[in-house]
C-alpha cells in the first residue's frame, strides 16, 4: 500500500508538471508569435531594401539583363537568408536571387488571385504557399513597384521549428525535474518518517504487552517531530508504569485474597472431615470469621478507592466544619485502644475554630486511618500528638507517634497501595496495606497534599485542607 507520503508526493509532482505544461504551451505560442512577428518584420525590410535596388538598377536598362542587379540581388537575399523574386507585371518570374541560373522558380508565375489583391493594395502579405512556384508554406511579402512586382518569402517551418525545439527543451526539462523532485522527496520522505515507523512499531509492540520499547531521537529531526518522539515517550512511560501497577495490584490482591481464603477452607475442611474436634470447632470459626471481616475490609477499601478515583469529590457532599473538632472526635473512638497501650495523648488544637470546606466523612476516614496507624506503631508509654496550625492560608493538621523510626528507603513507598511495614514493628499484622493509600486519595481527591517524616523515634504525618472563615 501506497504511504500517504507518496500519494501527496505524486499528486502535487502531476499538478506540478501539468502547470509546467500548460506554462511550456503558452511560453511556445509567446515565442512563436514573437517570432512570426519579426520573420514578418524582416520580411518588410527585405523587400524595401530589394525595392531599393530595382529603383536604383531599373533606370540604366531591363533588370533581367543587368548582372550587377542580379548580384545584388543575390547578396540581400544571402544577407537577409530569404529567398528573392522578382516578377512582371503579369506575374511572370523574371530573376531569382539564387545562383542557378536553371532555377525552377523562372517557370513560375503568381496566382491571379494573389495578383488581383495585390493590385487594390499594393502591397500584400501572408501565410501561405504560391501554385505553381513554392509547395511549402511559407511567410510572403510582396510590392508592386514602378518596373514589377518584388517577392521576398521565407520557410514557415523554420519559426515552427524553433518554437517547437523550445518546447521540447522545456518540456525534457520539466520531467527531469519532477522526476529528480520526486526521487529526493521519496528519500527525504524515508528520512523524516523514520521516526514515525518507528513509532508505528512500537505501537504494534504495545498491542502484544511490550511496554519497554521507546520512538529514539534523530539527528536532523524538525522540531515537531522531536515534540512528538517525546510524547510519544511520555505516553509510553505512562503506558508502563500503568501496566506495572496493574500487575502489582493483581499480585497484591491476589495475594492478600490467598491468605484469609487459604486460612478458612483449611479450618473448614477440618471441621467437615472430623479432624478438628468439636470443642476447638468455636474457636475455629471465630479465626473464619475474623478472616471473612478481613477480606469484607479489603473488598470495600479497594471500591472506596475505585470511587474516589473516578468520581473524585462530590461538590454536593462538601459542607464547613471545624476541623479541631471533627480530630477530637475521631480521636475519642479509639479510647480503649489508647488505654491498651497506656499511650500519653497530647492535644494540641486552639480554642478558636478553624473552619474548612471538605468532605467531612472522608476527613474523619483520613484522621481515623492516621490515628489507627499511630496507635499501631506507638510503643508502650508512648507519645501521641494531634495539633493543628495555620500557615499561609492553609490548615496543617499532624498525627504524630513515638515509636521505630520508619527507614528512609521506605519512606517514599509509604502511601503506595499494599505497601506494608515490617511486621515485627506493628502489633497487628493483619492490614491490608491499604489505609496510607486511602489517605492519600482521600486528601488529593480534595487537591491538598499530604507528607510524613519520621526520624530519632518520632513519626509525623501531615496533611493540608483549605482555611475558610
Amino acid at each position: 500500500m501506497k504511504s500517504a507520503f507518496l500519494r501527496q508526493m505524486l499528486t502535487i509532482t502531476l499538478i506540478v508538471f501539468l502547470t509546467l505544461l500548460i506554462l511550456g504551451g503558452i511560453l511556445r505560442l509567446s515565442f512563436h508569435s514573437y517570432l512570426e512577428r519579426e520573420e514578418r518584420q524582416a520580411l518588410a525590410e527585405s523587400v524595401k531594401a530589394v525595392t531599393e535596388l530595382t529603383q536604383a538598377y531599373g533606370q540604366t536598362g531591363p533588370l533581367e539583363e543587368n548582372w550587377d542587379f542580379h548580384i545584388s540581388l543575390g547578396l540581400s537575399s544571402r544577407v537577409s537568408k530569404t529567398d528573392v523574386l522578382y516578377c512582371d507585371e503579369s506575374g511572370k518570374v523574371k530573376i531569382c536571387a539564387c545562383e542557378d541560373l536553371s532555377c525552377e522558380h523562372l517557370l513560375g508565375r503568381l496566382e491571379e488571385s494573389v495578383l488581383r489583391d495585390l493590385q487594390e493594395t499594393g502591397e500584400l502579405t501572408f501565410e501561405g504557399t504560391l501554385s505553381g512556384i513554392y509547395t511549402q508554406r511559407r511567410y510572403i511579402h510582396m510590392v508592386q513597384d514602378t518596373y514589377g512586382i518584388v517577392v521576398v518569402s521565407s520557410p514557415a517551418k523554420t519559426v515552427a521549428g524553433t518554437s517547437e525545439g523550445l518546447f521540447m527543451v522545456f518540456l525534457y526539462t520539466a520531467i527531469l525535474v519532477c522526476v529528480l523532485g520526486v526521487g529526493m522527496g521519496f528519500l527525504y520522505s524515508r528520512y523524516q518518517v523514520r521516526p514515525l515507523r518507528e513509532m508505528a512499531s512500537a505501537a504494534r509492540k504495545f498491542g502484544h504487552g511490550d511496554f519497554s520499547v521507546r520512538a529514539k531521537h534523530h539527528r536532523g529531526d524538525t522540531r515537531e517531530m522531536e515534540e512528538l518522539v517525546s510524547s510519544f515517550n511520555n505516553m509510553a512511560d505512562i503506558l508502563q508504569r500503568g501496566e506495572r501497577q496493574r500487575q502489582d495490584f493483581v499480585a497484591n490482591v491476589s495475594h492478600e485474597l490467598k491468605t484469609p481464603m487459604t486460612t478458612i477452607a483449611g479450618y473448614l475442611d477440618g471441621m467437615l472431615d472430623g479432624t478438628i474436634p468439636c470443642d476447638d470447632q468455636k474457636a475455629c470459626m471465630e479465626i473464619v470469621s475474623r478472616e471473612v471481616r478481613r477480606m469484607s475490609r479489603l473488598v470495600r477499601s479497594m471500591l472506596e478507592i475505585s470511587r474516589m478515583q473516578s468520581q473524585g469529590v462530590d461538590e454536593s457532599q462538601l459542607s464547613r466544619f471545624d476541623v479541631g473538632d471533627v480530630a477530637v472526635q475521631a480521636l475519642l473512638t479509639f479510647e480503649s485502644k489508647l488505654k491498651q497501650k497506656n499511650l500519653n495523648v497530647i492535644v494540641d488544637v486552639p480554642e478558636k475554630a478553624f473552619f474548612t470546606v471538605a468532605h467531612k466523612d472522608g476527613i474523619t476516614q483520613v484522621l481515623h486511618n492516621l490515628i489507627d496507624n499511630a496507635i499501631k506503631f506507638s510503643n508502650p508509654q508512648g507519645d501521641l500528638i494531634i495539633s493543628l496550625k495555620k500557615e499561609g492560608g492553609k490548615l496543617h493538621l499532624s498525627v504524630e507517634n513515638t515509636g521505630a523510626t520508619i527507614p528512609e528507603e521506605e519512606l517514599p513507598l509509604i502511601f503506595d497501595r499494599f505497601h506494608k511495614l515490617d511486621k515485627s514493628r506493628s502489633e497487628d499484622p493483619s492490614g491490608v496495606g491499604l489505609g496510607l493509600y486511602i489517605v492519600k486519595t482521600i486528601v488529593g481527591a480534595h487537591g491538598e497534599n499530604i507528607w510524613v517524616t519520621s526520624h530519632d523515634g518520632k513519626t509525623i504525618f501531615t496533611f493540608t485542607l483549605p482555611h475558610v472563615k
